[in-house]
């Protein structure tokens, strides 16, 4: 699945053929010549874009073929989320002074959600192929647009989901947050990206007992199976990616940090559960990890939260080639 075959000449021409045969809205993806995208690693999922109306989605109206993206769910408070097993995988956020989870089971279905949170408007995309949540502000778009509108395209780049903006179908890298097509590519488009805690249900509403969950329904009077893949990802990554780093097994589990600037770090998520249940401090380049209830948050020397999230090796590493692994040592 590993490969870097030099692109045959003419390549992208023939490729946007083939995949607007399939699916004329991808065009405006190809249409951008300066597009950030090596087009030798974008594929197709098997889905189509979402491009449900905002009126469409907010009443949770299905898609034909695309994966919908979840706007506004509804919440409960931690008492009403008995329903979600304690032991079941949360994705946690805290904005300002409000923290919420978001069930696992129902961010395999959507792979994306637009929330208000602390006073601000949130969007976390979920690559299952990738093990990664991320969450992006998008209420702060630059001048002259309109706020953000975040979806899911259909098609991957490295095995990792693009997501594009609905009002003006740029698309963006998920997993940097950088815009890399179109008007908002041209206007040089960074989202802000906070922290997402990769937690047991569990353990996350006794660390943050004023949590708010999404309802079993959502709000939208839809079912959600507890395993909606059923394993479909558990034997590493299933589209092309580049070069994998030999460092480490690809899937394994790793909490990556931005570490300020361009550097960025890795800790293996297994051995920084390990060690710091040992009493160990675990620290690299500035950077030390703590617990957050039943997962793990960096910080930086003054106890500042840093960036992070947790994802397979395989993506972290080919976003972030240069970065520093934590050893243990």
């Amino acid at each position: 699945i590993s490969w870097d075959t030099p692109a045959p000449p003419d390549y992208v021409r023939w490729k946007r053929v083939h995949f607007e045969s399939l699916y004329p809205r991808w065009a405006p993806f190809f249409d951008d010549t300066e597009a950030g995208f090596d087009y030798r690693y974008l594929t197709w999922g098997g889905a189509l874009a979402d491009a449900r109306s905002p009126d469409e989605v907010a009443a949770g109206l299905v898609c034909a073929g695309c994966i919908p993206a979840l706007h506004d769910p509804a919440v409960t408070d931690a008492a009403g989320g008995r329903w979600y097993p304690d032991d079941a995988i949360v994705f946690g956020l805290v904005v300002g002074d409000e923290a919420r989870a978001y069930p696992k089971n129902i961010m395999e279905v959507h792979e994306l959600v637009t929330d208000s949170l602390g006073g601000r408007r949130v969007s976390m995309p979920y690559c299952t192929l990738c093990g990664s949540a991320q969450a992006y502000f998008v209420d702060e778009p630059p001048s002259g647009f309109e706020p953000l509108d975040l979806r899911t395209s259909g098609l991957l780049s490295r095995s990792n989901k693009v997501m594009f903006d609905l009002n003006t179908y740029s698309a963006f890298d998920s997993f940097t947050g950088l815009a890399v097509s179109g008007p908002l590519r041209e206007a040089g488009v960074s989202l802000e990206q906070i922290s997402v805690v990769t937690s047991s249900w569990g353990d996350w509403k006794a660390e943050h007992p004023d949590t708010t969950i999404v309802a079993r329904d959502a709000g939208i009077g839809r079912s959600y199976p507890e395993d909606p893949l059923r394993g479909r990802d558990d034997d590493g990554p299933i589209f092309p990616i580049g070069d994998a780093d030999p460092r480490l097994p690809v899937q394994e589990l790793v909490l990556g940090v931005a570490a300020g600037g361009d550097a960025r770090v890795a800790f293996p998520v297994a051995a920084v559960r390990l060690a710091l249940q040992a009493g160990e401090s675990v620290e690299l380049s500035g950077v030390t990890v703590v617990a957050d209830g039943g997962g793990l948050r960096a910080t930086d020397s003054s106890g500042r939260d840093l960036v992070s999230h947790q994802s397979f090796w395989f993506a972290w590493s080919q976003f972030w080639p240069d970065t520093l692994l934590w050893t243990g040592r």
